[in-house]
């Protein structure tokens, strides 16, 4: 499939579950009366939950915490990631350079999930935490990956160039490195966007920074689950929300990455 073809696809999977996200809680209204638990009809476009609520209400509420979660805790990452990755690639200092990426080789070390439900047996994260906790298990391995896709442009003559003629070091890492290495972290940061999206998910399903009975397509699929064969619409649609909200955020950084690939 071409870059436009795919771009386009990607903007139409990813436009219904964002536009649910973003502008869902400005047409969700007052919640109605409960009804009886998975039940089907009765004034319910797709049914009720395990407690009777109105399910499409819920998938109104429920996308603004996993996309704005998912979205916060990428920048964060990115905002330690980049500036230790860029000076561990541009300094000749060998000292500077493991001081800075010995310690995140100790995150690395230990699973995301695992580290995040360490830390909520202890605290609570709640919303803003789980974006924090999200970050801090990302920046190891993004920062490394900014390290080795800036360390082939630091050593080119240019670099040695710039600093004879005094540049700073932004000028150097940022302005040259970093422009450089951009291609290759685009192609990163998709793909760690989904991948940080099916965490704050799995750790939302967990009960982690979320209430167990809260407004959460990730939660909806955890407590609904058991009635999935009798109100399968409960579970189904905040999953497909999901799948398609990662699939096509991929899909849009695919298209754009092919279409400047491609450029005489």
């Amino acid at each position: 499939m071409r870059a436009p073809r795919r771009l386009l696809l990607g903007l139409a999977v990813v436009a219904v579950p964002l536009l649910l996200a973003l502008l869902g809680p400005l047409f969700a209204g007052d919640p109605g009366p409960r009804a009886v638990s998975f039940t089907l009809g009765g004034g319910h476009w797709l049914g009720t939950d395990f407690v009777g609520r109105d399910v499409w209400q819920q998938v109104l509420h429920g996308g603004r915490t996993v996309v704005l979660t998912a979205l916060a805790a990428t920048a964060l990452a990115y905002l330690v990631a980049l500036p230790v990755g860029l000076a561990g690639a541009v300094t000749r200092a060998r000292w500077l350079e493991e001081l800075l990426m010995r310690p995140l080789d100790v995150l690395l070390a230990v699973p995301s999930l695992l580290l995040i439900l360490l830390v909520a047996s202890v605290f609570s994260p709640g919303t803003a935490g789980l974006a924090l906790l999200v970050a801090l298990v990302n920046v190891p391995d993004a920062a490394r990956i900014v390290r080795a896709a800036a360390a082939e442009a630091a050593a080119r003559p240019a670099v040695e160039a710039l600093r004879m003629q005094g540049e700073s070091w932004w000028r150097v890492a940022v302005g040259y490195v970093g422009r450089s290495a951009l291609r290759t972290l685009a192609a990163d940061a998709g793909i760690r966007l989904t991948g940080v999206l099916y965490l704050v998910s799995t750790a939302a399903f967990l009960g982690v920074g979320v209430a167990p009975d809260a407004a959460d397509w990730a939660v909806m699929v955890d407590r609904n689950r058991t009635g999935l064969f009798i109100q399968p619409w409960a579970v189904v649609v905040p999953a497909l929300l999901i799948v398609a909200l990662t699939t096509g955020t991929n899909l849009l950084f695919d298209a754009a990455l092919d279409k400047k690939g491609r450029r005489p």
